[in-house]
């Protein structure tokens, strides 16, 4: 115990000598979580709507007014012709034109029913296909308007109806279904474990290119009292970036903290030793520095894209679900959401502290007997 103490004593001197240390865990943490909160968002605004009003009557006014009325679209020039509104399509300048045709209200009143076209420009699918289902809600209400304008029997005829169905929702975990609620929580595990990966993977590395790895080598320590001494500093640079986080979280964007805070931790540092591992043995086949963090981009990249945070697990293919078991951030976006916003305990979460217990294990076992301790 007294030799991993004096490695964990060098490896901190180490580490505080360098003067970008301290910025990585305090500003560039706050930096990305504020930016990528605000930047990493699903909802769809500013959709870029062009109505070709033929008919210019008191309905396609009306849908008109109610369409200028949300907040989700920006009504563009209304272009007298369908022509000059596909090609504002073509130029980007609109995202979809709903065309509604001559004769629509006296078609309306005659046979009880009026066709309106949209054309959706689907490049982006995305945006495509949530800005036509809230153009779509807005037409539905509209034509809910109208039929018992149009109609008035309906009226008469629904009050005497037979009963019906009603479905009421309940939006549970994040009532306002709020965004920032969700992403934050994710996107806080992503950095806590990316940032001190990177830190690790070129840390072995650099001492072998400064030259002070011989003079280790040479001292009467196991690799795996190396690998510990390299890996304790690191945990707590990550539980620190953590708190960090969660503060900052709370300060700015007032996420919920529904449940207990020592599960989160508990499960912080078990993911930062399969993480930790990960990053020691990236350092222990590297050569240089530049290489260790070509490597860990490659393996950072695929452990964002399928780790849940921006892709829900449950809509990848079959195939990809099973590569997202090895993946520790994929269980920390998990667990961060689970017992933050629903109030995860412990048991909600013990598959994922059972994974990723077996991942650290296997990491930290790779990284330890691919340290050479050559002199």
């Amino acid at each position: 115990m007294r030799k991993l103490f004096y490695i964990v004593q060098k490896e901190f001197i180490q580490i505080f000598r360098n003067k970008a240390i301290l910025p990585l865990m305090t500003v560039v943490p706050i930096m990305q979580l504020i930016v990528l909160s605000f930047a990493a968002s699903n909802e769809v605004r500013n959709v870029q709507l062009a109505i070709v009003d033929q008919d210019n009557s008191e309905y396609s006014r009306l849908i008109t007014s109610k369409i200028k009325n949300s907040d989700r679209f920006i009504l563009m020039d209304n272009p007298p012709s369908v022509k000059l509104a596909d090609g504002m399509m073509q130029s980007g300048n609109a995202d979809i034109i709903l065309t509604i045709p001559p004769q629509f209200e006296k078609n309306f009143f005659k046979n009880k029913t009026g066709e309106i076209q949209l054309l959706v420009n689907a490049i982006n699918g995305q945006q495509a296909t949530v800005g036509a289902a809230y153009l779509a809600q807005i037409i539905q209400s509209f034509n809910q308007e109208i039929r018992l304008d149009a109609v008035p029997q309906l009226a008469v005829m629904k009050q005497f109806s037979s009963p019906q169905l009603r479905i009421e929702n309940s939006n549970w975990y994040n009532p306002d279904l709020s965004y920032k609620d969700f992403m934050v929580p994710g996107i806080l595990g992503e950095l806590a474990t990316l940032l001190v990966m990177l830190l690790t993977a070129m840390n072995i590395v650099r001492e072998r290119e400064i030259g002070t790895i011989e003079q280790i080598n040479v001292t009467p320590i196991k690799k795996w009292q190396f690998i510990l001494g390299k890996m304790i500093p690191f945990l707590f640079i990550g539980m620190f970036l953590l708190t960090v986080g969660m503060i900052a979280g709370k300060l700015i964007f007032d996420i919920p903290i529904v449940g207990s805070l020592w599960v989160i931790f508990a499960y912080c540092l078990l993911n930062l030793t399969a993480v930790l591992g990960i990053g020691l043995f990236i350092s222990n086949l590297a050569d240089t520095q530049q290489q260790a963090m070509f490597i860990t981009f490659f393996f950072a990249i695929i452990f964002i894209l399928m780790c849940g945070l921006f892709t829900p697990i449950e809509s990848m293919p079959k195939m990809a679900q099973y590569f997202t078991i090895p993946n520790p951030i994929a269980h920390f976006v998990h667990v961060m959401r689970s017992v933050l916003l629903k109030g995860s305990e412990f048991s909600d979460v013990a598959y994922n502290f059972k994974v990723t217990a077996v991942l650290a294990v296997v990491f930290n076992s790779l990284a330890i007997l691919s340290y050479r301790k050559v002199s």
